[in-house]
């Protein structure tokens, strides 16, 4: 379904396009309306199958999995880092930041949405507050490495781990609460 939404979208873009320009000072509203009206059901059908693909309880659980795992490795790996101090070469950290979060960042980044649901919005806000400022972080030491600025790779080092460390309590903090609200909805 979801595709044959998509589908619609593409024919309706595409065939109103073409409408268009066949007459470039009047567009033939007979044969534009449906055409928008195709692409407007087109959206709707994609939107709704979206939808409930993101609410489906296997994949919330594994997406919440996702998360949970992805900000262990990113604040384990922050750590690392950071205990290395001066025997991390500045120059080598860029390589050390691609090689050790990019995966679980991009991860963390596909599965976020799930926590809206599970969450509520402002809980979702709160996590990907913290994660947002840790991720510029980290950004900033890679590109501080690539300037050779010694003091800004160990500042901004410190800095993304904080907001990791705060991000990673929240989220176990929440998931904690989920557990025990599960639990007595449960045994009701």
């Amino acid at each position: 379904m979801k595709t044959l939404g998509l589908i619609m979208v593409i024919a309706s873009f595409l065939t109103g396009a073409f409408l268009s320009v066949l007459d470039p000072r009047q567009v033939d509203w007979g044969y534009m309306i449906p055409v928008l009206v195709l692409g407007a059901v087109g959206l709707g059908i994609y939107r709704k199958v979206q939808r409930e693909e993101s609410r489906a309880g296997d994949r919330l659980a594994g997406n919440i999995d996702v998360l949970g795992k992805s900000l262990n490795n990113i604040l384990s790996n922050l750590n690392a880092l950071d205990e290395r101090g001066e025997g991390l070469p500045v120059y080598e950290a860029r390589f050390e930041i691609d090689r050790l979060f990019r995966d679980d960042l991009n991860n963390f980044a596909e599965a976020r949405e799930s926590m809206i649901h599970i969450f509520g919005m402002q809980n979702y806000a709160d996590v990907m507050s913290n994660f947002a400022a840790g991720e510029r972080y980290i950004n900033r030491i890679w590109s501080a490495s690539t300037d050779g600025y010694v003091d800004e790779v160990r500042m901004y080092l410190g800095r993304a781990r904080n907001q990791f460390a705060e991000g990673h309590q929240h989220f176990n903090e929440l998931l904690a609460a989920q557990t025990v609200e599960q639990a007595v909805r449960t045994e009701d």
